[in-house]
């Protein structure tokens, strides 16, 4: 199925650098909120292993996370999707053009992996940033309607 396809879903890919934390979030949090309106997926410029912390606040959350992992934006560059959205500063510095992207969108938040200290003080960055994007998504689907 292709953009102008008017049966396909809208496709949405949401990247930042490490694909760790905050794109699995908007992933996850996107796939909740849409439901069935959306093919969503998330990547990384340089991907690297989900961050634990990651899993614990979307389980805690009661989100599902087993189909999460991380992906590199590379392969996807020739993909077809109605949005990209990065949702980190250095992803939206050094995000490389998607030629068949019909609309980009940069949503910066705050690195919950960047957090130091306690678990319990790096736990409250990891809820925080993902309440954030909980907000964002939910706004972002309201426009969409």
């Amino acid at each position: 199925m292709t953009q102008n396809d008017p049966t396909s879903k809208p496709r949405v890919l949401f990247i930042c650098s490490g694909n760790t934390a905050r794109s699995q979030m908007a992933q996850v949090l996107l796939e909740h909120h849409g439901g069935e309106r959306f093919e969503v997926t998330s990547a990384g410029l340089e991907p690297g292993l989900l961050n634990p912390l990651t899993v614990r606040v979307l389980q805690e959350a009661g989100f599902p996370t087993a189909h999460l992992n991380p992906k590199s934006t590379t392969p996807l560059l020739k993909g077809h999707f109605t949005h990209v959205i990065t949702v980190c500063d250095r992803a939206e510095r050094n995000c490389p053009i998607f030629p068949f992207a019909f609309k980009r969108e940069a949503w910066p938040f705050e690195d919950p992996a960047a957090a130091t200290g306690s678990e319990a003080e790096r736990l409250e960055v990891f809820r925080r940033v993902r309440n954030e994007i909980d907000a964002q998504v939910r706004r972002w689907v309201e426009e969409q309607a």
